[in-house]
């Protein structure tokens, strides 16, 4: 019965914990993913090596042969250490390093401000083996090969203790990257990063103990360990709990827990008090480089929220706004149960754990609306299922949500809009051999503009995963990390006849000069309109293909229209007087309007 009343309590509310107070910042954001390893090369001198790569919980070694793959190769083009070891594609996949670096986001740093956006939110970049690095060997320290001098730094972490933040130092990547929070906040830019505090890899510092002297070692109770090896037996009794069964990432132990863990729930309980403590050691040391918050970042994005229990995440929570009072917290809440139900994240968002979850929740029916799909919607079940989301969110919350459409873990949007399937169900080739996962045809492109109307001019900040804008496409995971198409560069075609068997058409690959301005266009509109920010939704319509709301505050009111249909429409608005549709500067008389298949209108009433 105590379980019962304390889950129910954690659930029930804001009452004991204080009102939602996310950083006024965050409404104004305009957030921009970037994988690093995958963004661009801008030392090629700390290019990793073989020795640097290796996969799985034991760490499987870089073929012989193994290089960095040149950034403009063919993606479906097997590199030939891949096709001399006889790996399968999505295998010599998780070896592949394009040299991706901090120096190359610092380079490209003009090119995200011109851009327009104006926070930066990066996948981990603690030291680890791994393509994604949520397998950490190091929570404290930046990765080696992601700075200057990856031999040094190797050399310095040797020196240090570990588990004693009184000995950490400073790495030449480490330093690298503050030089890049400094440079993102000359330009009045945000930037987060990425943690998972869940779970380590299996090169991590403590883990790499236990390993060496088994129960005897002082972090044995770090992690959910179910059985230690016997030596005086043939075999190996060492049986762990591991992320999603995943062996190469051990899982910190849970303590506290109340009632059953069900994966997609949210749930009473706590990590291991040392576990923890080094936790915060690390997260003190981003927020507040030698202890001053200038220098440090603006928070962080946590990964696997739902697997860690709320008491740690409250403790979290006050940790870090007790070092930087405006930092962001925004979890990954995401599945209840794949793939048909999504989590409820309104117990994350009520003041006590996070400021804004990635809010997946919205782009699902918005995804059924505007692209072509097995599982179409109307106008009116779009607006019921946006006004369900929204509503049940505490206003300060809705203006701050990290609206997600896409990311490292799921299909880039234009492979989404030109595939049939239900959202993130068999999206990628080894699941379904005849997804498509080649260049969308113009009916997908005009789809997506559309869509993206509704993004930018949507309750909640709009989010880009790296090379959206320049019109990327890729199947789900690992199909959606290549590396970023940037301009004036000349790129390998694309074929996949490894996949689909016959002839797949060479598809020409770069970047799209047309859905870069687009982007641009929607986010000035976004940044210069406070209405966008914050301003309440209104739905003026919602019948059949046709969508409008306005979004009104104290300054001013912006009525967006869109025609989803494949038809000319006719759209009578409960509106009068004359407006300037901001995506053409076109004065148009609101009363009557008539759009064209597949387009929209964001319209200011002149005077105001």
């Amino acid at each position: 019965m105590r379980n019962t009343l304390v889950l129910l309590l954690s659930l029930l509310g804001a009452a004991s914990f204080g009102q939602p107070n996310p950083p006024a910042w965050a409404k104004e954001a305009v957030w921009y993913q970037i994988f690093v390893e995958r963004f661009h090369n801008g030392d090629p001198k700390n290019d990793p090596t073989a020795a640097d790569v290796s996969i799985g919980p034991l760490g499987q070694r870089a073929p012989e042969g193994w290089s960095v793959t040149p950034w403009a190769k063919s993606w479906y083009e097997q590199e030939p250490w891949a096709v001399k070891a006889g790996l399968k594609f999505n295998d010599g996949i998780q070896f592949r390093r394009y040299g991706g670096d901090l120096q190359g986001v610092i380079d490209k740093l003009d090119y995200l401000q011109e851009l327009g956006v104006n926070a930066l939110f990066l996948n981990p970049i603690n030291h680890a083996p791994s393509l994604h690095k949520y397998d950490a060997s190091s929570y404290h320290h930046i990765d080696a090969n992601f700075g200057p001098d990856p031999k040094g730094d190797l050399a310095i972490m040797a020196r240090e203790n570990p588990d004693d933040p009184s000995t950490w130092k400073w790495t030449s990547a480490d330093k690298l990257f503050l030089k890049l929070v400094e440079e993102v906040h000359k330009r009045g830019m945000r930037i987060i990063i990425d943690y998972s505090w869940n779970h380590t890899g299996t090169r991590f510092w403590a883990w790499q103990d236990i390993l060496e002297k088994g129960e005897k070692s002082a972090y044995k109770d770090w992690y959910a360990i179910k059985s230690f090896d016997n030596p005086a037996t043939p075999g190996n009794e060492f049986v762990y709990a591991g992320w999603a069964n995943v062996p190469s990432l051990p899982e910190i132990r849970k303590v506290d827990v109340m009632g059953n863990r069900v994966s997609g729930v949210p749930y009473e309980g706590n990590l291991h008090p040392a576990a923890k403590a080094h936790m915060f050691a690390v997260t003190r040391r981003w927020l507040a480089p030698n202890g001053d918050p200038r220098q440090g970042i603006d928070g962080f994005r946590l990964d696997v929220a739902d697997q860690v229990g709320l008491g740690f995440w409250r403790e979290f929570r006050k940790e870090v706004r007790s070092i930087q009072p405006n930092a962001y917290l925004v979890g990954e809440i995401w599945w209840r149960q794949w793939p048909d139900h999504l989590m409820d994240p309104l117990p994350y968002v009520k003041g006590d754990v996070f400021d804004a979850v990635m809010f997946y929740q919205v782009y699902r029916p918005s995804r059924y609306f505007f692209a072509k799909n097995n599982t179409p919607i109307d106008a009116k079940a779009l607006k019921d299922s946006l006004t369900y989301h929204l509503n049940r969110l505490p206003e300060a919350v809705r203006h701050a949500m990290m609206n997600t459409s896409s990311s490292h873990d799921a299909p880039r949007l234009l492979t989404d809009f030109a595939n049939p399937n239900k959202y993130k169900f068999k999206a990628t080739p080894n699941d379904d051999p005849q997804y498509f996962t080649g260049r969308p045809d113009e009916d997908a492109y005009k789809r997506l503009r559309l869509y993206l109307v509704s993004l930018f001019t949507g309750v909640g900040a709009p989010h880009i995963w790296y090379g959206e804008e320049v019109g990327m496409w890729g199947a789900d995971d690992p199909h959606c990390r290549k590396p970023m198409w940037w301009p004036g560069m000349k790129f390998d075609g694309e074929q996949r006849n490894n996949f689909q068997p016959g002839t797949s058409p060479m598809d020409p690959v770069g970047s799209n000069h047309q859905q870069l301005e687009w982007y641009k266009k929607l986010i000035q509109i976004r940044r210069n309109h406070p209405a966008l920010h914050d301003g309440s939704l209104e739905f003026l319509k919602a019948e059949g293909r046709i969508l409008s709301y306005s979004r009104t505050n104290n300054k001013e009111e912006i009525v967006v229209v869109m025609n989803a249909s494949d038809v000319r429409e006719k759209v009578t608005l409960p509106r009068q007087g004359r407006y300037v549709d901001l995506l053409t500067n076109r004065t148009i008389d609101i009363g009557a309007l008539y759009l064209n298949p597949q387009s929209a209108m964001v319209l200011k009433k002149l005077g105001h």
